[in-house]
């Protein structure tokens, strides 16, 4: 554990959102590609169908001197992802069940699941903002600006600087995640509900009809993964002990007089 001066810098309200909103991340994660796997295609435009050669991603399987082989398109470009992407042990479908919930393909069980840590996530995203503490922590100021170059540089050299506030990077980071990309999935989530459309049918034409809808929600996603991923990162890199205090009392070692 690293000795010098201690800095609360996290409220209880805080770390618990913090906590449930990663629950929530990933228990959305793997059900949202059990419902891919339903339709495995992301399009652009009003709608897909023959038609309509608007489809910019596809994952799924054909037929190769009589076997079957896992094929993935981005943007026209075909990939082979046999044993992985669109056929796995022998199954033809997009992900595998080992990374979705419920294993099985079931639309309805899908949506079950999404509805209800969805319904949390916002719960959860309200109550984030009610504890402004450390919102105001991640506002970032005009100086911030000036000091994001050199903080990027700091990081890609692995050099942290442990502060009682957020640096430019981090505060950068955080405003996107939190006030871009999870409202923008929230929103476009909403918009592909079947239920919800018949209460606001006005998303569906914010968002350009529900299968750009759909694609906008997908990319979104896995920008919060991401995020997610590189945090739990960062935790590692920066000192595992200090950042897991932090996380679990609110309290954070910061650096003394001369120290990097």
């Amino acid at each position: 554990m690293p000795q010098g001066p201690l800095a609360c810098r996290q409220k209880l309200l805080i770390r618990i959102t913090d906590c449930v909103w990663a629950v929530c991340l990933f228990f959305l994660l793997l059900k949202g590609l059990q419902i891919f796997n339903a339709f495995p295609t992301l399009h652009v435009g009003k709608e897909p169908g023959f038609d309509h050669d608007n489809a910019i991603l596809e994952i799924g399987a054909v037929e190769s001197a009589g076997k079957l082989r896992g094929v993935t398109r981005v943007l026209g470009i075909e990939l082979e992802t046999t044993g992985f992407l669109g056929l796995s042990r022998g199954e033809v479908r997009a992900f595998p069940p080992a990374l979705t919930i419920p294993f099985k393909i079931s639309l309805a069980t899908g949506r079950s699941i999404n509805f209800f840590f969805a319904s949390v996530l916002v719960i959860t995203l309200t109550l984030w903002l009610a504890g402004n503490g450390s919102l105001r922590q991640m506002k970032p100021a005009p100086a911030d600006l000036s000091a994001l170059p050199r903080d990027i540089a700091n990081y890609a050299r692995l050099r942290f600087h442990h502060k009682e506030s957020y640096g430019p990077l981090r505060k950068l980071s955080y405003a996107l995640v939190r006030f871009l990309a999870l409202p923008l999935m929230i929103l476009t989530g909403l918009a592909i509900s079947p239920a919800f459309n018949a209460a606001a049918s006005f998303l569906l034409n914010l968002f350009g009809k529900r299968q750009t809808a759909r694609t906008l929600h997908f990319p979104t996603m896995v920008a919060q993964i991401g995020f997610f991923v590189v945090h739990l990162a960062m935790i590692l890199l920066a000192g595992p002990l200090n950042e897991m205090r932090l996380i679990l009392t609110g309290w954070y070692c910061v650096d003394g007089e001369g120290d990097a």
